[in-house]
This record gives C-alpha cells, sequence and structure tokens, in this order.
C-alpha cells in the first residue's frame, strides 16, 4: 500500500527535517511541552511504596517492559523522576538512545531514573502523536548532534527541549497516532511471530541433539532399557557408563585482583560470561606468564570442554562450550577432557544433549546461588556408542544445526527488517512525508506479504521469505 504525499510543502531549512506540508508549525519542544515537573525531594516520606523504572527497562519496541517495588528509602539515588500518564520519557544518555516511551501507566507511584527527560506534552500537543514524534529517526538524531562528552555522551535536559518538532493541528495529530497505532501494532505482531519462531528452532535444535545422542541415527536398531527413567530406551550395542568415567575434570580459580602483574598479559582466563558460543577461541579476561609461573591459575589443553558449575545462569541455561586454544579458567567453571572411549568433538555434543538430567542435579547454595556439585553431576549414567558411530552423530548433529541455524538467521533477519520499517513509519508521518489523513487500515496478511510501500528499501520478497508461516513449515518438515 502507498501513501500519498502533501500536496504543499515549505522547507524548515534544518537539516534531516527539509520540507513539512505548508500548514503545520515547525516550534521548539519546550514551546509545546514542559519537561522533569516533578521531582522527588528530601520531603518525600522514607517508606513511601513506589514502582522504579530504570533506563535499561525501556526500549522504543515495548515501551516499559520492567518495573521494581521499592520504599523511597531504598531507591537508587537517581530515582527521582516523577511520571504520569501521556509523559513522554526520553533518555539522555546516548549509550541508552532507543529507551524512549510514552507513558500509558494509570498508577500514581510511578518514579524513574534521572537519566530521563520526563517530556509532559502542554495543549498544543497530543501525548500519543508526542511518543511517536520522540520516537522518530529526526528527533533522535538531533540528539546525537546535541550530545557532548566522551566516555558518556549525554544531552542536557535543557537543550533537549531546545529541539524543534513538527507541530500539525491537534486533529491531524490524533489522525497520524491512530495510524501509527494501527500500523506498529501489526508490525508488533509480526515481530512477535518471529521471535516465537526462533524460540521454536532452538527448541527444535536442542531435540535434534537429545535424540541423536541418546538414541543414535538408525531408526530400526535394536533397541534395550536403559533402567534410567530420564534416558528411556538406548540402542542394543551401546553401553552406559558413569560421567566419572568418561572424562577427567578440572578445576579454576582467579588470581589475586590485588597483583597487577597477574593480570592483563595475553593468555585467556575463561569465565562464565565468556561462554555463549559453542566454540571458544579467546577470552573478555585475560593473565599473564607470572600468574602460572606463581600457580595462581594453571592452563586446560584446547579441545577442553568447559562447563559452569556456579552461577544464576543455572536457572535456565547450561553452557557447553569447546576450547580452541589452551586457557584458565575460573572457579566457577569446570574444565572436561574426554577418555579414550569418547571421540573429542562429540563429548560436547552428549553433555548438551543430556542437559535435562543435568538441570536435575543442579543444587541451591549460599544466598540462592544455583550449583552443579560434582559427586551428584558425575554420577549420571550417559549412552556411548562405539567411536565410528560417534563420529557419524557428530556429523549428523552439525549438518541438520547448519539448517536450523539458517533459518534462524532468516527469522532475525525478518526481524531487522521489521523494526527498519516500524522506524521508517514513524518518522515518515510525523515529519510529513506521508499524508495518512484518509488512511484505510490494511490485513496483518497484506503488511506480512509486504504490500506497503513506504519503506521502499525493504521489500516485500524479503519480508515473505521470511515469513513465520514459510519458516514453520521449514521447521516442521525438518
Amino acid at each position: 500500500m502507498s501513501f500519498p504525499a502533501y500536496n504543499e510543502c515549505k522547507e524548515t531549512g534544518m537539516q534531516g527535517l527539509g520540507y513539512i506540508p505548508i500548514h503545520w508549525e515547525l516550534k521548539r519542544l519546550k514551546d509545546v511541552a514542559s519537561h522533569n515537573d516533578e521531582t522527588l525531594g528530601e520531603d518525600t516520606p522514607e517508606e513511601a511504596d513506589f514502582l522504579y523504572v530504570d533506563i535499561s527497562s525501556v526500549n522504543t519496541q515495548q515501551g516499559i517492559h520492567t518495573k521494581e517495588e521499592v520504599l523511597f528509602k531504598n531507591a537508587p539515588s537517581r530515582a527521582r523522576r516523577r511520571v504520569r500518564d501521556g509523559d513522554v520519557m526520553v533518555s539522555t544518555v546516548r549509550t541508552y538512545l532507543k529507551a524512549i516511551a510514552r507513558v500509558t501507566e494509570p498508577e500514581e507511584n510511578l518514579i524513574v531514573s534521572t537519566g530521563f527527560t520526563v517530556v509532559r506534552p502542554g495543549e498544543q500537543l497530543d501525548p500519543k502523536y508526542a511518543g511517536f514524534l520522540m520516537l522518530s529517526n529526526y528527533f533522535v538524531d538531533e540528539v546525537i548532534s546535541r550530545s557532548t562528552g566522551v566516555s558518556y555522551p549525554a544531552i542536557n535536559a535543557s537543550d533537549l527541549v531546545r529541539i524543534g518538532v513538527t507541530v500539525p493541528p491537534l486533529n491531524e495529530q490524533r489522525a497520524i497516532s491512530s495510524f501509527l497505532d494501527t500500523e506498529t501494532s501489526k508490525i508488533d505482531g509480526l515481530v512477535s511471530e518471529q521471535r516465537r519462531l526462533i524460540d521454536l528452532l532452538k527448541e527444535k535444535g536442542q531435540a535434534v541433539i537429545s535424540h541423536a545422542v541418546t538414541k543414535g541415527l538408525n531408526p530400526n536398531a535394536p533397541m534395550k532399557p536403559s533402567g534410567i527413567q530420564w534416558l528411556g530406551d538406548v540402542p542394543e550395542h551401546w553401553s552406559l557408563k558413569p560421567l566419572k568415567y568418561l572424562a577427567t575434570f578440572r578445576s579454576g580459580g582467579t588470581p589475586s585482583k590485588t597483583v597487577p602483574e597477574y593480570w592483563h598479559g595475553d593468555i585467556p582466563w575463561a569465565s562464565s560470561k565468556d561462554l555463549k558460543t559453542e566454540t571458544l577461541a579467546d577470552t573478555i579476561d585475560h593473565i599473564t606468564q607470572c600468574a602460572l609461573d606463581c600457580d595462581e591459575a594453571t592452563l586446560v589443553p584446547a579441545g577442553s570442554v568447559l562447563v559452569v558449575v556456579r552461577g544464576m545462569i543455572l536457572l535456565h541455561t547450561f553452557p557447553v562450550v569447546q576450547t580452541l586454544v589452551p586457557m584458565a579458567i575460573n572457579q566457577d567453571l569446570k574444565a572436561l577432557t574426554p577418555a579414550e572411549c569418547i571421540d573429542i568433538s562429540y563429548l560436547p555434543w552428549l553433555l548438551r544433549g543430556s542437559t535435562s538430567a543435568t538441570f536435575g542435579r543442579i543444587d541451591e547454595a549460599a544466598h540462592g546461588t544455583k550449583v552443579l556439585r560434582m559427586e551428584a553431576w558425575a554420577s549420571i549414567h550417559l549412552p556411548v556408542p562405539p567411536i565410528d558411530e560417534q563420529h557419524e552423530i557428530v556429523q549428523a548433529i552439525e549438518k541438520q544445526l547448519e539448517t536450523l541455524s539458517q533459518l534462524q538467521t532468516e527469522a532475525e533477519r525478518a526481524i531487522e527488517l521489521l523494526k527498519e520499517r516500524r522506524t521508517a513509519l514513524i518518522s515518515a508521518a510525523v515529519t510529513g512525508k506521508i499524508d495518512v489523513r484518509e488512511f484505510t487500515p490494511v490485513s496483518g496478511e497484506a503488511l506480512a506479504a509486504g504490500s506497503s510501500t513506504v519503506v521502499p528499501k525493504v521489500s516485500g520478497k524479503a519480508l515473505a521469505a521470511g515469513s513465520s508461516e514459510r519458516l514453520t513449515s521449514k521447521v516442521l518438515k525438518s
């Protein structure tokens, strides 16, 4: 669907904004809105209940996605801005420029970080329109260009409200808001579908791994009872062995932070924050040879399998990563070296495929921290196919996961295209590049097929290639 342009326009003389409809006004934000009207002070009762929103709890798609219940006496020192229904929160810190949201909360006790400028639209500015206006590329670019500072660039609230904004007649503002409400809701729905698809692809991948390492590749192979509830039947010619007989375990440690000579060397030192990929060639932190010579750390060889055995990540994830180079590890990790009966490339897949059994052995340490105790984990009985069959299973898993990864990449690309379309649509509407006064909503199916031509660079073909229906079909068939 294509939208018409306005018949008569005028130049604004402002780079990035260009022309606007002739009957629109261009005013400074401060002329049509107030800002930071309500800042809490020392007279606020310490026991007062609030819902606090930090700068990291807001994004352009979801708006406010996290709120924390706090007493004022326990709230962060930056929790000072009170917001009301209809206000627009705009991050003044460049690192969080996408933390912009219109407040649609009925709560009377909502407070936000002083990292926000809270804009309160006046009589000339419709609150919904104001929210979309400050999400536009033009407004965000103006915030960027006026930010100062090197390590932590930011804009002062007084400078932010000097930015020029487009002010159509109120009835037109409401028409634009209605149009954008309808169209962005459709786009957000499609994004949600793609995210759900990504979750399904991840579930499918885990199922592929688990089935391959517990049932094998031959659906006609004779089976035998394993005697283990989570495992069920396994191929008759496979053996069952405790994990402690399939690998040796190595612990790690942290060199003293008070000795500068131990740190910032060229030796990788892995911690749980590094375990985000299937293989690991480098780490965020590094130690020196001095730390090794002083027995503050030891190296584990390339090909070791690293797992997290302590940390809150174990609430939802059991990372399994294979090292590509020798490295040291911290005390929250264990390094496993496979025994002779396990191929070096098979052990990671075996551990990933038995994740459900591992989760069943995770315990809770002091202060609620999750911990995987070695005596419980090492006793898990796992199925062991012959070495030649292990090689075949690894190849089959990698081939199937490659297909799923390609589908996930398509879905992620579709999300990015939809986000681009959303932003461009908002920007086009609030800067007067399209006339939506006579807008008639189109169906969600038409949007998914790429019918809108508001953003030419996001083609219908590109969206169709990433549509949920096509990708879901591929998943079900794989």
